[in-house]
């Protein structure tokens, strides 16, 4: 588990929403955003595509929200450039508005501590990093259950709004909901008007 240090530094080859081979770095490419990195087992396979398309479907909200999606798996540039140029309706992800990384040689999946030991590709791992590269989140599903993309936003506006205002968030919390003082009183009075509700 990495939660309360900071992001492992890397630099690979990615392709951006254009199709254009770069070298990303992730450090150079996030300054003052916060990051969600996401890695997935590999391309042209069956839960990833839906993933990657309600990533893509809600990236103006993670946009608004100061957050920057990079997406990665062991493929290579070129099998990521193919899945892409596949249409969707034969499982391909189309025009995507965030860059996709490679890790060919598995050393990413090697620093974030994700490796699937079974198949040697990454676990269904997904990181949430603050703009001051410290990761805050860290969550792994395994190969059959995919990821619920609302729930990732949700804690992005817990830590905007934790970062804004120093308060945390108790269970349940949602940008609409009050947030608490790390005090027993603060606690307290919480509890005693929501704990039915929550």
């Amino acid at each position: 588990m990495l939660v309360t240090f900071k992001c492992p530094d890397f630099t690979t080859k990615a392709i951006d929403k254009n199709n254009k081979i770069i070298d990303f770095n992730l450090y150079k490419n996030t300054k003052n955003k916060n990051i969600l990195l996401f890695f997935w087992p590999l391309d042209f396979t069956y839960i990833c595509p839906s993933e990657i398309l309600a990533l893509n479907n809600r990236y103006n909200e993670f946009k608004k929200k100061n957050t920057k999606i990079f997406g990665i798996s062991i493929d290579s540039i070129y099998t990521h450039i193919a899945w892409k140029n596949t249409p969707i309706n034969k499982g391909g992800i189309g025009k995507i508005k965030f860059t996709i990384l490679s890790d060919l040689n598995r050393k990413i999946q090697k620093i974030y501590k994700i490796k699937n030991k079974k198949l040697y590709n990454s676990l269904r791992t997904t990181f949430i990093i603050d703009t001051n590269k410290i990761i805050r989140h860290e969550s792994t599903n395994d190969l059959q259950i995919g990821r619920n993309i609302d729930e990732l936003l949700r804690i992005i506006d817990a830590i905007n709004f934790n970062y804004k205002t120093k308060m945390i968030c108790p269970a349940q919390w949602n940008n609409k909901k009050e947030g608490i003082k790390e005090t027993h009183k603060s606690i307290s009075n919480f509890l005693r008007k929501n704990h039915k509700n929550i």
